[in-house]
């Protein structure tokens, strides 16, 4: 009975004294998670270390400030190290990504980890001596595990270009060249759903502007990130990539390449549709390979792109109704307001290379419903205006007036698009500059006046009075 009494009594202190060392050490940690918050916040890292290492090693799962404040320390010790100090850093902070995880699964995701981690390794690969294979197969490990949290920029072009490097020192098979320009559409096609994502944000924003709503400040600040992660995806990474890959998928390569793959690949549909987009870029729309994809994607699986790229076959004839024909079968067929956003932009470019203003500006129209937050349209509908103006106009000054109108579309592109801002406004101010000046306007004595541009314009606009 003694023995019993004498067992509960210590497991009660026990317990008691693990209570109170359990509370000491959340004192404790609170006490110096305050400390290392207050120092990061300074940016006095090396004061911060000693308190950040404390509350991570006794209370890992106290406060996501252990990890998102311990990535800025680590690196910090990564910056001022070298040798083995650096690398034992480096590890670490590895190590802290994976803990991050560990400890507060719901906040990170698993490809946001795997990519940090590859991107940590790439940076630092001639301290780690790391292969160029050991660090595609990191980024690699990210985007087959969890592709749609695989969204940096710096890491989805790191993946591409390793994949290129590595076929250059490989023996560059067809089956090689094959796995490549298959990697640059994986690749591709998650950087089009991440502009993609980016964009339908930015358009619930222009259609508020439209109606009249002003954008509160945090909308503001939305609207800017959004429009530059898409500058950055469309303007630096998919033109990188498309430089890096190079020759290495010129016609010269894709031709041989899908002549000899066709029939094992004829039915199927992903296989004929990025033949045919390959293709399709590369402008090697001239040899027969590629209306035999065409026709064959149609039979197989018809759809929105097949019927554009009939249209393009047409075009080349010299059937411009028929072409006009499938385009517009194109359009109907596209139920993705951003995909077909991309086929009317695309016919809208050639109806305005061709001179064909009207047909082109009534696509441009259509496109800024589609897309409302990209300005581009506008741009083209300000040039095909000033390039009528010599031809739209009864008198000079009615002539040069056209100019105004040029320079109040290139204005409304500025407007819907952050990223068209500087563009749009120099463009707009070089239009005004060939309008009608001030003391042209007085001696006509018509400032306040609504002109009417003839031919193919068909539009008014109204003669500034100052």
């Amino acid at each position: 009975m003694k023995t019993r009494i004498t067992i509960l009594l210590l497991a009660l202190f026990a317990s008691v004294n693990i209570g109170i060392a359990q509370d000491n050490d959340q004192e404790e940690c609170m006490n110096n998670l305050s400390i290392f918050d207050s120092y990061v916040k300074s940016k006095k890292y090396d004061d911060a270390y000693g308190p950040w290492k404390i509350v991570r090693e006794k209370c890992p799962k106290f406060n996501r400030a252990i990890y998102v404040h311990g990535e800025k320390i680590l690196k910090d010790k990564i910056k001022k190290s070298t040798g083995a100090e650096q690398i034992a850093h480096i590890e670490d902070l590895m190590l802290l990504y994976d803990q991050s995880r560990e400890h507060f699964e719901s906040k990170y995701d698993l490809g946001e980890i795997l990519e940090d981690k590859a991107n940590l390794a790439y940076k630092y690969r001639k301290e780690l001596n790391k292969s160029d294979q050991e660090l595609y197969n990191m980024f690699d490990e990210a985007f087959k595990k969890d592709a749609k949290n695989f969204d940096s920029a710096i890491g989805l072009y790191t993946y591409f270009s390793l994949a290129v490097d590595l076929y250059d020192a490989g023996a560059k098979t067809p089956a090689d060249a094959q796995k490549l320009f298959d990697k640059y559409d994986d690749v591709s096609e998650l950087i089009e759903n991440l502009i993609n994502g980016y964009t339908k944000r930015l358009n619930v924003y222009a259609e508020k502007e439209e109606a009249g709503e002003a954008l509160s400040k945090k909308e503001q600040q939305y609207k800017k990130s959004y429009e530059s992660n898409i500058d950055v995806f469309e303007t630096k990474i998919l033109t990188s990539m498309d430089k890096k890959l190079g020759d290495r998928a010129n016609c010269e390569v894709l031709i041989p390449l899908y002549q000899k793959d066709y029939e094992q690949n004829k039915d199927d549909a992903v296989w004929l549709q990025r033949a045919m987009n390959k293709m399709g870029e590369k402008e090697c729309t001239d040899d027969p390979l590629f209306e035999k994809l065409v026709e064959q994607k149609n039979k197989v699986e018809p759809d929105a792109k097949t019927a554009y790229y009939l249209g393009v076959l047409k075009e080349k004839q010299g059937k411009m109704s028929e072409a006009d024909k499938y385009y517009n079968q194109s359009f109907d067929l596209e139920t993705d307001p951003l995909k077909k956003w991309k086929l009317v932009m695309r016919v809208a470019e050639k109806n305005y290379k061709r001179g064909n203003y009207g047909k082109a500006r009534q696509q441009y129209m259509e496109a800024l419903k589609l897309n409302p937050s990209n300005g581009g349209p506008y741009l083209r509908i300000a040039a095909m205006y000033a390039k009528s103006a010599n031809n739209c106009g009864d008198t000079n000054f009615n002539k040069r007036a056209v100019f105004w109108l040029a320079a109040n579309e290139a204005e409304k592109a500025g407007r819907v698009d952050g990223r068209l801002k500087s563009v749009a406004a120099k463009t707009a101010a070089s239009y005004r500059a060939s309008a009608p000046t001030k003391q042209e306007i007085f001696s006509a004595t018509n400032a306040g006046q609504t002109i009417k541009i003839g031919c193919w314009i068909g539009r008014s606009v109204v003669v500034p009075k100052d």
